[in-house]
């Protein structure tokens, strides 16, 4: 079942599109009939879990931490996480830049903005974006890739379009104002299994999906 999700999955996506399977809950032996499929970037919720996994699973797996990432947990994944999605403050960004020093690598990173009405949902403030982003440029051992963020829980598409389109805004603000001349600040990553499809229409290049793939 899941090779055939994968595969309806794909169909629906733009070549230009990255997916990134979330494992947030599957076991082992689910994260692998993923993997063996193809499939090596691969994004969890919570840092106990990634490392858990990291060390059961194949090391050439790309992780990506998508969840709420606080600052005394930055040094569990630092040796190997591939992209951290969910930066939302300066002070975040520091001590992902600390810990990136102390193990000799730069990681790539990706500014998450608060698009959603939900206030429960994190993120940096828009109106903050290039101040924030500006800040964050001048540590050395990170590198902005791009943006994330996430729209509102709910049945209003109207809604949730628009939602993505601020993000979009934001990351052609960015680029156009501080990253004109550096190629890899490239990704927009929104939308999720309930609302990928709106997200890649209104300018996402990764989606971020779980439920769809493990049905």
């Amino acid at each position: 079942m899941i090779k055939e999700n994968l595969k309806k999955i794909n169909e629906n996506l733009p070549k230009k599109v990255k997916l990134v399977v979330v494992t947030k809950m599957r076991t082992i032996e689910q994260i692998m009939e993923v993997y063996n499929c193809g499939y090596k970037f691969f994004g969890e919720n919570r840092v106990q879990d990634l490392i858990e996994k990291y060390e059961k699973l194949p090391k050439d797996i790309e992780w990506n931490m998508i969840g709420h990432l606080q600052s005394n947990k930055v040094k569990y994944i630092a040796p190997f996480v591939c992209l951290i999605h969910s930066v939302d403050s300066i002070e975040l960004a520091k001590e992902i830049n600390k810990q990136a020093i102390k193990n000799n690598r730069t990681i790539d990173i990706l500014l998450q903005f608060h698009i959603a009405e939900e206030q429960s949902k994190f993120g940096i403030n828009p109106i903050d974006a290039e101040k924030t982003c500006t800040e964050i440029m001048q540590l050395s051992n990170i590198k902005i890739k791009g943006i994330m963020g996430m729209a509102t829980l709910t049945e209003n598409n109207n809604k949730i379009r628009k939602e993505f389109r601020e993000l979009n805004h934001i990351f052609n603000l960015l680029k156009s104002k501080l990253f004109a001349d550096k190629n890899y600040f490239s990704i927009i990553s929104m939308g999720m299994s309930s609302d990928y499809q709106i997200a890649i229409e209104e300018g996402s290049n990764m989606v971020r999906i779980g439920s769809s793939v493990f049905l």
